[in-house]
């Protein structure tokens, strides 16, 4: 798809199927998937009938476990169908229609099935051993001990029928901070060189990245306040979510809010701490990068509206999506021929929705489920290299869920988000690597090297930082210090202190930042991104340093799917995340790429 073809988008009907996924694996048509959904509603009642006989015998739990198997594929494999047609055109009623209906039958399956967990749960502890004795179960083992966990923040019959009764009423704060910013806060227009623009949430980020400092400057204060004058609602909306974090987490028996998030991974509390540490101690040549920025910008004072706009604009270079694949198989050449040719074929073969039309969902992601390819949606553009980025990133994600299908049962083939962005990442680094190695442009590299340093910080340093403030605020919260407009402020200011250095001046309406990050309403998650980029250099590093071994044990994580907790699967790969070891690569890596780009502007 040309740049000039690119200014007029299709309708979905008019994209050449070759462009498009080829969702057939999944259903070969909508009329199939309206068999399968008869099928699912259909066989939901025999979810009902294993009720109080799970505890029999070893046959009977797995003859339950078993119908269980059968209609969660059959789900997912709805599922995914419904969610991927409304992704390619939101515009077409009857995408939305399936997908609405695929809902409210999984929420009845759901509610049919909510008995067996605390059922199984609920087995007597001398039972369920000789049940995971008996080669019956075998294939059930890894899914059962994972459940059997939680038996200790499990409680009564009529207490977890009172928290379940509570769950719609839980995501009024979540709804509502939704509600206040993406529908009724309004944050008019901003007058450009090119034009007026509209000011959102996703132009908000393109703005600050804005050559025009002035541009930058008029929407950072229009965009903040309208945020200043909803402080009190939105402050409101924070403390009522911790305030439930630390609830939830008393009600279930666990220390603190913290533990209850990472208790379901395995995560030792450690990994975590060393995290925020290690960045702590890494913080000064994150401030030696932002005096090279102010530098750079010639600008006699840093703010907070000059942290985004690029030191190096993006390079006007061309790849067709074929290109692009090529160029993505050769930097991945160190995986071998087997991931390499998987890859390439997958990608050429109608795994990828590859350009824009009209309706479709913005961004990119990869959606793997256990029936059906690993597909990857994508916005191609030809002449934007991030775009090649990212579907090299997109790719570690489909190769991952590839391997984890094909080493895996459907009961425990899915991995983690702890997990997730590893091999995703890993694709990354391997393709900077690449290009930077096969380049005469000085120009590239040092796009290359500001691409790598955005990248970390973003991801590795933004990400901890906003982990430091989650962490903060329900400590507050557990210590019964309240949540308040001027507390939470105050908090998120200090951080922005420390992570900024003396290089930053912060505005008055700078720590309003505190109170716009959706990820905070699903508390302890943001960590996850920085633990995954810093694995995935880590890894990288290991790969392409190394030999056979190394590859070897990487493949293994690949491989693994959920049949371990992720701490032991990346330590299966060569990194240990209880250590502060590759976090400080990354951030040493973070150095060296500062250093080379101070040489580099000169």
């Amino acid at each position: 798809m040309s740049t000039e073809a690119a200014a007029a988008i299709p309708q979905r009907k008019d994209v050449r199927a070759e462009d498009t996924w080829d969702l057939s694996l999944l259903f070969a048509s909508d009329e199939e998937w309206e068999r399968g959904l008869e099928e699912f509603k259909r066989r939901t009642p025999e979810v009902g009938s294993f009720k109080g006989t799970l505890g029999e015998s070893a046959a009977q739990l797995r003859k339950c476990l078993d119908t269980m198997v059968e209609l969660e594929m059959l789900g997912e494999r709805l599922g995914y169908y419904a969610m991927l047609r409304v992704s390619e055109d939101a515009g077409e009623s009857s995408n939305q229609g399936r997908y609405s209906r695929l809902v409210q039958a999984a929420s009845k399956m759901d509610a049919a099935a909510s008995y067996q967990a605390p059922e199984i749960q609920a087995i007597p502890e001398e039972t369920m051993d000789a049940f995971l004795n008996d080669s019956t179960l075998s294939e059930y083992a890894i899914y059962l001990n994972k459940l059997l966990r939680f038996r200790p923040h499990i409680l009564s019959e009529n207490e977890e029928r009172l928290l379940a009764l509570q769950e719609e009423a839980n995501q009024t704060a979540n709804k509502a901070f939704g509600s206040l910013t993406d529908v009724d806060m309004d944050f008019g227009t901003v007058e450009t060189p090119e034009g007026p623009r509209a000011l959102s949430h996703s132009s908000f980020g393109s703005l600050m990245e804005h050559k025009d400092r002035d541009v930058r400057r008029r929407a950072y204060f229009q965009f903040f306040g309208v945020f200043e004058k909803h402080k009190n609602t939105l402050a409101s909306l924070l403390a009522g979510s911790v305030d439930l974090d630390v609830y939830k987490a008393k009600v279930r028996n666990y220390e603190n809010a913290r533990e209850s998030r990472l208790f379901p991974d395995k995560v030792p509390s450690a990994v975590y701490d060393n995290l925020v540490k290690t960045v702590h101690d890494n913080l000064p040549v994150l401030h030696e990068y932002y005096e090279i920025r102010k530098r750079a910008l010639h600008l006699d004072e840093l703010r907070h509206y000059d942290v985004r706009v690029p030191l190096v604009p993006e390079l006007q270079v061309h790849h067709t999506f074929d290109q692009a694949v090529d160029v993505i198989a050769a930097a991945l050449a160190p995986l071998g021929a087997d991931y390499v040719s998987t890859l390439t074929d997958g990608l050429r073969g109608r795994w990828v929705d590859r350009y824009e039309n009209k309706g479709k969902r913005s961004g990119a992601f990869s959606a793997g489920s256990y029936q059906g390819n690993p597909y990857i949606l994508m916005n191609y553009k030809e002449d934007v290299l991030r775009d090649v980025f990212t579907l090299a990133h997109e790719g570690g994600h489909s190769m991952h869920s590839w391997y984890s299908v094909r080493n895996n049962p459907f009961q425990h083939y899915n991995y983690t988000i702890f997990e997730a962005e590893v091999a995703s990442t890993f694709n990354e680094q391997l393709l900077l690597k690449h290009l930077r190695e096969h380049t005469d442009s000085d120009e590239m590299r040092t796009y290359l090297i500001n691409k790598q340093i955005d990248d970390i910080i973003g991801t590795l340093y933004r990400q901890t930082m906003f982990a430091e403030y989650e962490d903060i605020c329900h400590r507050m919260v557990e210590a019964e210090e309240p949540l308040t407009v001027e507390s939470l402020r105050a908090e998120y200011r200090k951080l922005l202190e420390q992570y900024f250095g003396p290089a930053m001046v912060l505005e008055d309406v700078s720590d309003l930042e505190g109170m716009r990050v959706p990820h905070f309403y699903r508390a302890f998650y943001v960590y996850k991104y920085a633990t995954g980029i810093s694995a995935a250099i880590t890894l990288a590093e290991r790969v392409i340093n190394g030999g056979g071994a190394e590859l070897e044990k990487y493949f293994t994580f690949l491989k693994s799917g959920g049949s371990r907790y992720p701490i032991e699967s990346l330590r299966v790969a060569g990194v240990d995340m209880e250590s502060p070891a590759p976090v400080q690569t990354a951030l040493s890596v973070f150095a060296d790429q500062v250093e080379a780009l101070k040489k580099g502007l000169t």
